[in-house]
């Protein structure tokens, strides 16, 4: 009886069973990732149970472009399970760099409330699928929005993996030896010589999640930058004008120069010891008033996904 209105209700509408099951998958997963955590061991299970969440949701947003016929990024619905998406990648391809079980108890709580948020908080209406406004008929929606999606996806995952760093050995010193691109706060004492320059380095764990979130947070900026010059160019073609100020492109870019600013004092200046961390931490709130808080003043020219009708 159960597995008949389980496919009667994937046959009539794929998009909502794909998104509640993968709330359901998660809910499972995340007391799993807490045990893991708990028992200090990476966790295969959590892993198949997150490869197996991302494909469903890859499924559902499939599934919403057949039914729409555009692409599946138009309203906050349909981005919220895109960040989904995002975020579940970018832990799959964080722990294969680095297989330890904080990585799964960070993203999966986060992942958990956005489809939470997305199935039961968000009104019918902004679930249902609509026709696009003129300004959004351009390929340029799949062009700007998807990479700025993925570069919120990014960004979020490396200022969670900051937050860990700060609780993590919270009071042994942090030494910051190690960047995605080689440079970026390597500082050691006078007494470190050029011979233990090729040797391998043993990198506490701290100091992996660290060199971790930097390299996250540095694809996330390079997405960022990318998705602000083809929203420019979209925006141009579709009102006129390269750049309106409106709130979301506002947010757009403090969000830029917040983590140009941690870039910056990253690699120019070298921070050491948990302030870049706490610094990347704060970066969190800054993409949440971007993609979601700007939402609720309900003006703009990004008038899709206004929450509660506001």
């Amino acid at each position: 009886m159960i597995s008949d209105i389980f496919i009667k209700n994937l046959i009539y509408d794929p998009v909502s069973t794909f998104g509640i099951l993968s709330f359901y998958l998660l809910l499972v997963n995340f007391p799993l990732s807490l045990i893991a955590l708990f028992n200090k061991k990476f966790s295969s299970y959590v892993r198949f149970l997150t490869i197996t969440i991302n494909l469903l949701i890859a499924l559902q947003l499939i599934s919403r472009w057949l039914v729409s016929g555009h692409f599946p990024i138009s309203n906050l619905y349909e981005s919220l399970y895109f960040l989904v998406w995002g975020l579940s990648l970018g832990q799959l391809l964080v722990e294969k760099e680095y297989p330890t079980p904080i990585i799964p108890t960070i993203a999966i709580p986060i992942e958990l409330l956005t489809v939470a948020f997305a199935c039961f908080v968000l009104p019918d209406d902004l679930k249902l699928s609509s026709n696009l406004v003129p300004a959004l008929r351009s390929s340029w929606l799949i062009m700007h929005v998807s990479v700025v999606m993925l570069s919120y996806a990014a960004l979020i995952i490396g200022s969670l993996l900051s937050a860990s760093v700060l609780f993590i050995g919270n009071n042994q010193p942090l030494q910051l030896r190690s960047s995605s691109t080689g440079i970026g706060g390597f500082k050691v004492s006078n007494s470190y010589s050029i011979k233990n320059g090729v040797q391998p380095m043993n990198f506490s764990h701290s100091e992996e999640l660290d060199t971790l979130s930097y390299r996250s947070i540095l694809v996330g900026f390079v997405l960022l930058t990318l998705g602000l010059i083809t929203g420019a160019i979209w925006a141009n073609e579709a009102w006129g004008t390269w750049w309106s100020w409106d709130p979301k492109e506002t947010w757009a870019f403090i969000s830029w120069l917040f983590y140009a600013a941690y870039l910056h004092m990253r690699i120019s200046r070298g921070w050491q010891g948990r302030r870049p961390a706490l610094l990347a931490t704060t970066g969190f709130f800054v993409v949440m008033i971007c993609y979601i808080g700007v939402n609720f003043l309900g003006v703009g020219l990004h008038s899709y996904g206004w929450i509660f009708g506001i």
